[in-house]
């Protein structure tokens, strides 16, 4: 559970903390912000579909990657909502990172999801203390 934990606050801070600013950013220059040459939180599979970035869907992503920091706690300290946070926050986390086209968000979810498998079968289908 500690690496499901890991992979937890890597997605969470890794994609919150820069959400942070690209909230600031789009509100003050009413755009997406660049980093690199790419387009952070913007075009991607929502821009497609006619879903525009807007405050408010930055907002609900910035809500999804706390939750996530806050799910790496409950990991982490063997809470037993840990695991039910984990598959309850994967669809969501899942409709952000292919909206968004951030590649390295559904590898770290797969990953996570793999490592509670994995560590949920070591302790014969109970949560590991």
């Amino acid at each position: 559970m500690k690496v499901a934990a890991v992979l937890a606050w890597i997605a969470g801070f890794c994609f919150g903390l820069p959400c942070i600013y690209a909230i600031w950013y789009f509100a003050d220059y009413g755009q997406v912000w660049t980093f690199l040459g790419f387009p952070t939180y913007g075009d991607g599979p929502f821009a497609d579909n006619g879903i525009r970035t807007t405050i408010p869907l930055l907002v609900a992503f910035l809500v999804v990657c706390a939750a996530e920091v806050v799910l790496g706690w409950l990991l982490w300290h063997g809470r037993r909502h840990g695991v039910g946070l984990s598959w309850v926050l994967l669809p969501a986390e899942l409709a952000f990172w292919i909206g968004f086209d951030l590649p390295l968000g559904p590898p770290l979810g797969l990953a996570r999801t793999a490592s509670i498998v994995i560590a949920r079968r070591r302790s014969r289908g109970g949560f590991p203390s």
